[in-house]
């Protein structure tokens, strides 16, 4: 398993994780079996965002004695009614679910406790000025929780929450379709059919800003719905018109700048064990270029997807991450120390760029990255 550091929490989290849903409506042993198997491969991170009663005391057996294995990343705010999960921001709802979260999963803590559900800026404004906050930072300075977290489908309103400098941890949605969708405080749109009837080009602004921006802040990301709810992995369901694999998916997300973690939404033994043999996986069988720029209803043109098939470069360039740089700088409109610190650390630098165009013939998606070169050693000298 390759381990990642959760932005500036300092957290180790295995790159592949585990998302709650394969828990629910199992048996304890069943939930054991999953829980060993992930404890076997070096996967450690686990979202828990369903707040039913069985599957957290399920889980906590299966934890005892290996808690301090494992991150736990759960939620603020879902409770359970009348046999049934809810959200909620009435604080004392709240705090009885979040305690009998800890009760059942036998802990006296969570490495993160996710504020669940914010998709609109308003919604996130009164989350910040509210009781919720205020419970949440309290949890967070007894050492109850190690970082806050917040969940959301909608990049405004991550981008408002990760700037005031109380997120440590972003939940979001990331997959190559859901990226090409504006910001809506709608999430249903992300996998409405009408909204891939026409054609799609190029990542959405803002969604590309809150990734780069979380990468320079030190907010890391966990990847949920990477497979689209499966639809992803079906040529008949998927909106781009073609199927992607398991390892494209999971690849995709985990290239993206802040990320560290994907949640598979592994709902049995076998999709758990499919996820986890990304890591033994070659990179031939991870490689989403060609068949990203071969969807017959998205277009990437023009636009790097750090997939890498520019290299080799013959100055030893390591063009992906010089171009990530790059536009972490142009996101925020000047250059932040921090990258301009990654950036003097590389080997070699774009100022070594001899413009022998191999890389630009090798790019699937045509970027110009002589240019970005050019813009680079421009910016950040020598």
């Amino acid at each position: 398993m390759n381990y990642r550091t959760l932005g500036r929490t300092g957290i180790r989290v295995g790159e592949i994780g585990m998302g709650c849903e394969g828990f629910l409506e199992k048996s304890d042993e069943t939930v054991k079996q999953l829980i060993d198997t992930m404890d076997e491969a070096g996967a450690n991170c686990i979202d828990l965002y369903s707040p039913n009663p069985d599957m957290r005391s399920a889980l906590g057996k299966a934890l005892a004695g290996r808690r301090e294995k494992f991150v736990l990343e759960g939620h603020l705010c879902t409770i359970w009614k009348d046999g049934q999960y809810k959200r909620t921001r009435d604080i004392a709802a709240v705090k009885e679910g979040f305690e009998d979260q800890l009760k059942r999963l036998g802990t006296d803590y969570l490495d993160i406790g996710m504020i669940h559900y914010v998709d609109s800026v308003s919604e996130w404004e009164s989350v910040r000025n509210g009781p919720v906050m205020e419970y949440a930072l309290e949890l967070k300075k007894a050492g109850t929780i190690k970082a806050i977290g917040l969940s959301s489908h909608n990049p405004e309103a991550s981008l408002a929450a990760v700037h005031t400098g109380l997120i440590d941890v972003l939940l979001f949605s990331i997959n190559p379709c859901y990226d090409l969708q504006p910001a809506n405080e709608n999430l249903e749109l992300l996998w409405d059919e009408k909204s891939y009837e026409k054609p799609l080009v190029n990542m959405e602004p803002l969604r590309q800003e809150l990734y780069e921006t979380c990468q320079r802040l030190g907010v890391g990301i966990t990847v949920m719905k990477a497979f689209g709810g499966g639809d992803l992995l079906s040529e008949e369901l998927s909106p781009a018109g073609k199927a992607l694999t398991s390892y494209q998916c999971l690849h995709y997300a985990l290239s993206r700048p802040g990320v560290a973690c994907v949640m598979s939404g592994a709902r049995s033994l076998e999709d758990l064990e499919e996820s986890l043999a990304y890591e033994d996986a070659s990179d031939e069988e991870k490689d989403y270029a060609e068949v990203f720029a071969s969807f017959p209803k998205i277009s990437w043109k023009g636009h790097c997807m750090y997939c890498g098939h520019c290299a080799p470069c013959p100055k030893g360039i390591d063009v992906a991450s010089v171009t990530k740089f790059l536009n972490l700088a142009k996101a925020q409109g000047e250059l932040p120390e921090t990258v301009r610190e990654h950036y003097a650390v590389l080997p070699h630098t774009a100022s070594e760029c001899v413009q022998c165009g191999a890389c630009e013939k090798r790019c699937p998606f045509q970027v110009p990255v002589i240019q970005n070169m050019e813009e680079a050693a421009k910016l950040f000298g020598k």
